[in-house]
């Protein structure tokens, strides 16, 4: 296994999270974000509700909006009419609206679409400045009581073609594995040689997140234990180990504690909100820049924005952002200040 070295510093982005609908066709063991459309608190988003969260956000100073929804909602037959009301054939043109409206705030869209064909990647790229996909595990969890079970989208072959799709694209990308959902450590090796081979043949996936299961009340895992901090600190380990050199790894500031996760080779703290909270994780407040300072000790804090400073330079980034990235971008790649 390779030597660990403490980072020089550890990026983190500011952003704001908009949960456009959380209507979804899995039915994942774990999740807590998901409805169904006669819940009370079933949604599709309006243009009217998200502009003032965009607004929001732009004056607290951040650079990244990001969108998220439930997979193909499209087949639940209600989601489908609230989708035509609204005017829209699909969540696709749906939300690529929505990126150019956040563009034109001043926030720049990285979008988490679920699975992804070429088609639709080719609509999103040129309003986003990232695009993103957990492969969460290449185990088959799909038996009765585990957390895949009745989750056609997550059929790891699926998952793994729509970040192949995106690096043929040469979309900048964030994928990730979740830890502690009933997957083995030989499936967490295979999972990160997984994402290692295709970033190796493509060379777009920016970042990794290493992510803590967390139980979630009347769900059917609610009972199980996340993974312990050794089990956490084992998988960060692997993932520098195993990951290339100039894929960052990166950890939940709001879900676990960083710095021992920093220590044993993560170097990115995602997505931070000063105006919204972490929908999926409702439970876990974000921590504010003062406090992420804190929880990393001597290790100094960079901002960064959701496209990482090599996909920068190279130019990855779509036509409707170009102008937007290189107004907040300093000469490094990271947040100009």
């Amino acid at each position: 296994m390779k030597d660990v070295k403490m980072p020089d510093f550890v990026t983190y982005c500011r952003n704001v999270f908009v949960p456009v609908t959380n209507i979804c066709r899995n039915k994942c063991g774990y999740c807590g974000f998901k409805r169904k459309p006669d819940d009370e608190d079933a949604h599709l988003m309006h243009i009217e509700e998200i502009i003032p969260i965009l607004e929001n956000g732009k004056r607290a100073g951040c650079t990244e909006v990001l969108f998220t929804f439930g997979e193909y909602a499209e087949e639940v037959v209600e989601y489908r009419e609230w989708l035509q009301d609204l005017g829209y054939s699909s969540t696709v043109e749906y939300v690529a609206e929505l990126c150019e409206i956040a563009i034109k705030i001043g926030l720049l869209p990285h979008t988490n679409a679920g699975i992804l064909d070429s088609s639709r990647l080719k609509i999103l790229k040129p309003l986003n400045a990232s695009l993103g996909l957990m492969l969460e595990t290449t185990a088959k969890l799909d038996a009765p009581d585990m957390a895949h079970n009745d989750c056609v989208g997550k059929d790891p072959a699926l998952r793994l073609d729509a970040i192949k799709a995106a690096g043929k694209l040469k979309i900048p990308f964030t994928t990730g594995i979740l830890v502690g959902i009933g997957e083995t450590l030989d499936d967490r090796i295979n999972s990160l040689q997984s994402i290692a081979n295709i970033h190796e043949r493509y060379g777009h996936i920016q970042e990794v997140i290493i992510q803590n299961f967390m139980p979630k009340p009347n769900t059917p895992m609610s009972k199980h234990k996340p993974p312990a901090k050794q089990e956490m600190v084992q998988a960060v380990l692997l993932a520098r180990d195993i990951l290339p050199e100039d894929v960052t790894v990166q950890v939940a500031p709001n879900l676990i504690d960083p710095y021992l996760l920093v220590q044993s080779g993560a170097s990115d703290l995602g997505g931070i909100s000063p105006t919204t909270i972490d929908w999926i994780n409702p439970e876990a407040e974000w921590p504010s820049v003062s406090n992420l300072q804190k929880m990393v000790k001597s290790v100094q804090l960079r901002e960064r924005l959701p496209i990482y400073p090599q996909y920068i330079k190279k130019g990855w980034y779509g036509n409707g952002v170009k102008e937007l990235v290189e107004k907040l971008a300093d000469g490094d790649g990271y947040r100009k200040t």
